[in-house]
């Protein structure tokens, strides 16, 4: 059975297996208890959907055609526009608007449990497809090109579900999973050259906010400032923001902060008599040992060390 779970105002939908997936749709029983391909088109609108929240354990891979564009992905709305790709990573929350349970929605969504992966090579390194943590406003828009490759993967897949199951079919679905991650990475780098311009604005907000944080924010209780808190304030997935900073910049979201907190530190170290672990305390670190660490990683001497010379 489906996990109903009421909290509050919200009713949650736990999706746990394919087998719920389809009793929820209401397809027929799965040909593969772990995988399976759906075509929004042939699902029946569930009119009380737009009550519950989605908790999805299964990974998706969806691409739409046709249809609503009122997504809600966690507490936000997003434009899933035509064309675009999307990736959920499991336990992630999502909902459709009682308005576009009446729209017409066609596309593809491409969902398979993390158990199909036990064993393979691609269970240890889809956490490195950071594109399953983006948010819906972050997704894939594919050229038509890239639209045919998806396709055709799919199809791949979609064979490999029909014929019979054999010692072979888990190699060749994962194959073919992992054959359309590194379709979406290549993708994804054609579209952050495409969106140059958008993502040198990014990076200019990103370290206006950080040389505003570290400007006004050295209280010893806010602790060291997170990736998150500068994604939220841009409205970005923490993985987005970092992957746009890396490509542009070389330097990821957490090693741009390490910079600025060694940066403040130099000048503390420089212009105060403030005890080393003042100084961590003051840059929100938790324990000075991991400041030192820190500092002599990016520096090549130790903060006293570091006063000391100069």
């Amino acid at each position: 059975m489906l996990s109903v779970n009421k909290m509050k105002n919200s009713n949650f939908i736990r999706i746990k297996s394919i087998t719920d997936l389809h009793r929820f749709i209401g397809f027929e029983s799965p040909r593969h208890p772990l995988i399976s391909l759906i075509d929004y088109s042939k699902v029946k609108p569930v009119q009380a959907l737009s009550d519950y929240s989605i908790v999805n354990e299964l990974y998706l891979v969806s691409i739409k055609i046709i249809g609503p564009k009122d997504v809600r992905y966690g507490r936000s709305r997003y434009d899933f526009q035509e064309g675009c790709l999307i990736f959920m990573a499991p336990n992630q929350v999502y909902s459709i608007s009682e308005t576009d349970l009446n729209t017409n929605f066609s596309g593809i969504g491409l969902y398979f449990h993390p158990d199909l992966l036990l064993g393979t090579s691609l269970s240890k390194t889809i956490s490195s497809y950071s594109f399953f943590e983006y948010r819906t406003n972050e997704a894939l828009h594919l050229s038509d090109a890239e639209k045919q490759t998806v396709s055709l993967v799919f199809s791949n897949i979609e064979s490999e579900i029909s014929d019979r199951i054999d010692k072979h079919t888990q190699e060749v679905l994962v194959h073919n999973i992992e054959l359309l991650l590194k379709y979406s990475n290549r993708f994804y780098e054609r579209q952050h050259i495409s969106r140059n311009t958008l993502n040198v604005d990014t990076v200019t907000k990103f370290e206006g906010l950080l040389k505003e944080y570290f400007t006004r924010n050295t209280q010893p209780d806010k602790g060291l400032v997170e990736v998150k808190y500068f994604a939220e304030k841009m409205n970005l997935s923490s993985k987005y923001l970092s992957d746009v900073l890396k490509r542009e910049t070389g330097k990821g979201v957490q090693e741009h902060i390490n910079l600025h907190l060694i940066e403040k530190a130099k000048a503390e170290l420089l212009t105060t008599n403030k005890s080393v672990a003042e100084i961590a305390f003051d840059l929100g670190f938790e324990y000075p040992q991991y400041f030192s660490r820190l500092f002599k990683q990016k520096e090549g001497l130790t903060p006293t060390e570091f006063r000391n010379l100069n």
